[in-house]
């Protein structure tokens, strides 16, 4: 498997994890539940990877960047999450802009060759970011570092572990 399968295949895997993991939150409520007054929740989340995606963009394809003065407020580097729900747009609405910002690092992937993800990142990035490789390297790592937030709040409501639940245990 090459290099470009490879990133391909983690970044759907990591993706449909949680989008697994997000199917389970339902009300506004839920979406915007916290497990403790600074914590992560699902809305944040969802609306935090689509703002990585597309800072991970901006690296490797910045005319695909969409400017969303909205969701860069509400989900953006250094934003705070709150448990009021109307402090943030619909969930239908942010899971729509997760998922067709994913599509769109994906769509850009699939057009590259092998030799694209050698190339060296500006120097401002080189010490984050090398090289174009590790721009997709990097969307992995950080989906799974928080989806394993967005675990811990969907448990928090009461549901098992989507991995290896004990026998009887609902997931």
């Amino acid at each position: 498997m090459s290099a470009k399968q490879r990133l391909l295949k983690q970044l759907r895997s990591a993706r449909e994890y949680s989008l697994s993991l997000l199917a389970d939150f339902t009300t506004p409520e839920q979406w915007t539940h916290q497990v403790h007054a600074h914590a992560n929740h699902a809305l944040w989340f969802a609306g935090h990877m689509a703002m990585a995606d597309n800072f991970f963009l901006s690296n490797v394809a910045p005319e695909r960047v969409v400017t969303n003065p909205e969701f860069e407020k509400a989900f953006g580097t250094g934003s705070q999450p709150t448990s009021n729900p109307a402090d943030y747009p619909p969930a239908e609405k942010v899971l729509a802009v997760m998922k067709e910002r994913r599509e769109t690092l994906l769509d850009v992937l699939e057009a590259m060759d092998e030799a694209a993800l050698e190339t060296p990142l500006p120097k401002a990035r080189a010490d984050f970011l090398p090289d174009v490789g590790s721009v997709f390297e990097m969307a992995v790592w950080h989906e799974g570092l928080h989806s394993g937030q967005l675990s811990v709040a969907r448990r928090a409501m009461g549901h098992g572990p989507k991995q290896n639940p004990a026998p009887g245990e609902a997931t």
